[in-house]
């Protein structure tokens, strides 16, 4: 596409709805956890140092909401429920990585 082709509010919306969800704290290392595979509200309580279980809450849904998780119910007995990444959560992990790694080549470590 040429440049003067380019729609700059076509992009912009675009970048903006991803950090939308991706610019929240947690959210990423919640992607990078899962990407490792399934686990259960509790297992990334411990994977995801720091979280409060409401924080935990709020962002799994939120994540789905994007579709980027999927919350799954084994009606057991016990019934359990793990989270997994959707095929566009699996996706985006590469991508996290790779602007993780840009970040820590090009951006300054203090704000």
């Amino acid at each position: 596409m040429a440049a003067e082709q380019h729609d700059e509010r076509q992009c912009d919306a675009a970048v903006s709805r991803a950090f939308s969800v991706l610019g929240k704290r947690w959210n990423g290392m919640i992607l990078d956890v899962l990407g490792e595979g399934a686990l259960s509200f509790v297992g990334l309580r411990r994977a995801v140092t720091g979280i409060s279980d409401a924080v935990l809450s709020d962002r799994l849904v939120e994540l789905a909401d994007a579709g980027l998780v999927v919350r799954e119910l084994d009606a057991g007995p016990p019934v359990a429920v793990s989270y997994t990444l959707t095929d566009a959560g699996a996706r985006l992990v590469p991508i996290l990585t790779q602007l993780g790694a840009w970040a820590d080549g090009n951006l300054s470590a203090t704000r």
